[in-house]
């Protein structure tokens, strides 16, 4: 028999420390709710429709079902854990409230969609709720007239294509999305839903920040979405207003802050785009050139591509914009011309940074037209690897010989009649814009810049020429 010394008892003692220290949370998680989870299923259960049941802080392992009219108020944010199985919560009876709570732990599960709170039933409302490790946020199907409200939404730790959608409507009309903050999902998607309204929403670090599928009276307004793959994408949908929302530095592989395709009737107004690999994407929109197609007042700034349309996009009103410092300020895929599209509205188009003419009346109107004729982006729009050489001595030889040689010039993609000669778009940013003192000392100064360059460049060349006093090599006569 082995006698236990102190040395030994001091051992003993730290290791069943340190065991409980690891086992400790897990038992809390598992025993203290042993007489919750009965007790908050059947006080639901047993719960008059209509009734407020109050949740105090704690933890209880989901799948828990909401069947009646209920208000369910979480005190303190109790927790909602389906332990990485299964679904969370669902929602079959009408008028369901369920708020303050925080709500984790779904399976990971595509193909049975594993969600943090499904609905499946008209009026609910979802709000200041926290979801943590879901693959789903809150799925609703067939559920007209549900309020989602003030939510966090965080997903899984998944590759993008794995994760599910933040938040998700199939045929729920009359929906409010408001207020919500969703990062790390894949999207926020309308399916065949009407009447929706989304605002106050923000988006990041997701696939789509939202994205419509035949969906129709829908208004966007007051969101951000940034650091998306696509910042909000319109399919096959009609009757839409995008308005007051910024659009930022969303470049996945296509990278669009705004795209439509096959789309009607749609008012794109007042957005601040900018940092997007391509700010607004047109595909077939309108599809019906009776219906309004209006993009206005919308700033687009340091974009890849601020505009990027198919050659047989037609119908559009684009006036009022601001495109300043894209890299490429309007493109059109493949060969082609922006023919039945109109850039004014009354005589006022849209105002281009790298516009060079000038106003003489001081009506805010240029004398002279813009054109897109720059040899390099028509180079570039049928060889896109040749944007390689954005802002390279290149680019700028391409251009000088363009200029000198008028016959090498390309067609005019498009014309903006009535060009500004200032800033004229989205107002979120008014605040930010430049006085016209401070514009003209910068141009003087990047003038001054470029002269210098030029003095450099060409110097050498107006010197009087000299006979060599040096061999061309060594051991060679000169």
């Amino acid at each position: 028999m082995i006698n236990a010394t102190p040395r030994h008892s001091r051992i003993a003692l730290f290791m069943l420390a340190l065991l409980a220290s690891f086992v400790a949370p897990f038992t809390a998680r598992a025993s203290q709710p042993a007489s919750q989870v009965s007790t908050l299923q059947s006080r639901v259960d047993a719960a008059a429709p209509g009734d407020t049941i109050e949740v105090a802080p704690g933890f209880y392992p989901g799948l828990l079902r909401l069947t009646k009219p209920l208000r369910l108020i979480g005190q303190g944010r109790p927790v909602l854990d389906a332990m990485g199985h299964g679904d969370v919560v669902e929602i079959t009876g009408e008028n369901v409230t369920l708020s303050g709570f925080v709500i984790r732990g779904t399976g990971a599960d595509l193909d049975g969609e594993n969600v943090g709170i499904r609905v499946l039933a008209k009026g609910a409302t979802i709000e200041s709720n926290e979801l943590v490790d879901v693959l789903f946020g809150i799925d609703c199907k067939n559920a007209p007239r549900c309020t989602i409200r003030s939510n966090t939404i965080g997903g899984k730790d998944l590759d993008i294509a794995r994760r599910g959608d933040a938040i998700r409507l199939w045929r729920s009309d009359y929906a409010l999305v408001e207020s919500n903050t969703i990062r790390d999902g894949r999207d926020a998607i309308l399916w065949y839903s009407n009447y929706v309204v989304v605002r106050n929403n923000t988006c990041q670090r997701c696939r789509y920040g939202f994205h419509l599928m035949n969906s129709t009276n829908i208004t966007i307004e007051d969101n951000i979405l940034e650091g998306n793959s696509v910042g909000v994408y319109f399919m096959y949908s009609s009757d839409i207003i995008l308005r007051n929302n910024q659009i930022n530095r969303n470049r996945g592989p296509s990278g669009y802050g705004i795209g439509l395709k096959d789309s009607d009737a749609y008012t794109i107004d007042n957005n601040f785009i900018a940092a997007n690999r391509v700010g607004i994407y047109l595909d077939n929109s309108p599809v019906l050139r009776s219906r309004h197609a209006l993009i206005t007042h919308n700033t687009l700034a340091t974009n890849d591509i601020g505009m990027n349309f198919l050659p047989s996009v037609k119908g559009n009103t684009l006036a009022l914009n601001s495109f300043i410092d894209n890299f490429e300020q309007v493109a059109v895929l493949g060969r082609g011309e922006l023919t039945q599209n109109e850039f004014d509205i009354d005589g006022r188009g849209n105002f281009w940074s790298d516009y060079a003419g000038y106003d003489l009346d001081s009506d805010s109107i240029g004398e002279l037209s813009y054109e897109s004729r720059k040899l390099f982006e028509n180079m570039t729009a049928r060889e896109p690897k040749l944007r390689l050489w954005l802002f390279s001595p290149a680019q700028e030889a391409i251009e000088f010989v363009a200029r000198a040689l008028p016959a090498v010039q390309p067609e005019p993609r498009f014309e903006d009649l009535y060009p500004l000669v200032q800033p004229a778009g989205c107002t979120l940013v008014s605040g930010h814009a430049a006085s016209p003192a401070t514009m003209v000392w910068c141009a003087l100064a990047l003038l001054s810049i470029a002269a210098s360059l030029l003095a450099l460049a060409i110097g050498p060349a107006l010197l009087p020429s000299r006979a060599p006093t040096t061999s061309l090599a060594p051991g060679l006569p000169s």
